[in-house]
């Protein structure tokens, strides 16, 4: 019996990340070969044109697994129905800018959105975003909010993968603890790499701590600036595949015996403190996550987690006072 059409929706669909994500959705990337899909493309008044140019594309492509697309400007008509949001859509990060710079933009635009059952969200501060619209949202589960740091914790099997020359698929368990930001900690204590006489420690194979707790840790920190140097424009390709690395492994689940990392609802876990926005190690099971725990923290890495939280606290102190 063929499977009834999951909605998603997309905010900011016009825009480059959403550009490089609808087809990726479409195309049975995110939610799998078999599950057809119906896209909600949202996007403010003066995108409608690009919008609407978005649909045509998806039209011509003639994807199969795509059953309808809803192409709007209109906040309630983009919501109704939705079973998945990616929020794509946020005032852009241009060069020189800080996260603080682009968070009142933001804030004023998320709090009118009416929310789907599954949310992920891209636009930066992406951390603090989630946790606005959780505020705006009580009816909803907590748990239902979700902010994108695979990007971070791809970013970071790549750099692995290059250093040991190894394909990325043997690399698995970096963590990204924190903010998707530069205080963000990628951490390779509990990680392993497949090799042909087993798993291998990632510190072990490495063999240079300098380099771990070094260059290793600001290139994934910065990752995103350095594109945006380069290309003038932000990460949309890595972007929009992480996005669907995220849902996919959220609602179909990960491998055993390996975690990913995503910004979900703190309780306390790993003394993060409770109520934030904060990027875990998780594994996720019939479309719920669950945070890993008992991993050991050494004192250095404490130091790395407290002041990422520190970070998240003074963007939710900021965010609120932006409501008021």
């Amino acid at each position: 019996m063929a499977k009834e059409p999951v909605r998603v929706l997309v905010t900011g669909a016009a825009g480059q990340i959403g550009y490089a994500l609808v087809p990726m959705i479409a195309r049975g990337v995110m939610l799998g070969p078999n599950q057809p899909v119906i896209l909600h493309m949202l996007d403010i008044p003066p995108a409608a044109e690009a919008l609407n140019g978005v649909k045509m594309e998806l039209v011509d492509a003639a994807f199969p697994l795509l059953k309808g697309v809803v192409a709007t400007t209109d906040v309630v008509e983009a919501c109704t129905g939705v079973n998945i949001a990616i929020m794509v859509g946020g005032f852009p990060r241009k060069e020189g800018m800080e996260r603080k710079d682009v968070m009142s933009e933001n804030v004023t635009m998320f709090r009118f959105l009416l929310l789907p059952m599954q949310v992920l969200v891209v636009a930066n501060p992406a951390n603090t975003n989630a946790l606005i619209l959780k505020e705006f949202a009580p009816s909803i589960p907590e748990k239902n909010f979700t902010c994108l740091t695979r990007l971070d914790h791809n970013r970071a099997l790549g750099q692995i993968s290059e250093r040991l020359n190894v394909q990325v698929s043997d690399v698995k368990n970096v963590i990204i603890w924190g903010n998707h930001s530069s205080t963000q900690y990628p951490d390779v204590s509990h990680a392993t790499v497949k090799t042909h006489s087993g798993e291998k420690a990632v510190p072990e194979l490495v063999a240079d701590d300098a380099w771990l707790k070094g260059e290793f840790i600001t290139i994934v920190q910065r990752r995103g600036a350095a594109i945006i140097k380069a290309r003038k424009l932000s990460s949309a390709l890595s972007a929009s595949s992480s996005a669907c690395d995220h849902i996919h492994d959220w609602v179909l689940g990960t491998p055993e015996g390996t975690w990913v990392s995503m910004g979900v609802y703190s309780d306390g876990s790993y003394n993060v403190p409770a109520g934030l926005i904060y990027s875990l190690p998780a594994t996720c099971r019939s479309g719920e996550w669950t945070v890993v725990r008992g991993l050991s923290i050494d004192e250095d890495s404490r130091k790395k987690l407290d002041l990422t939280a520190e970070e998240l606290t003074e963007e939710k102190a900021l965010a609120y006072s932006c409501l008021s």
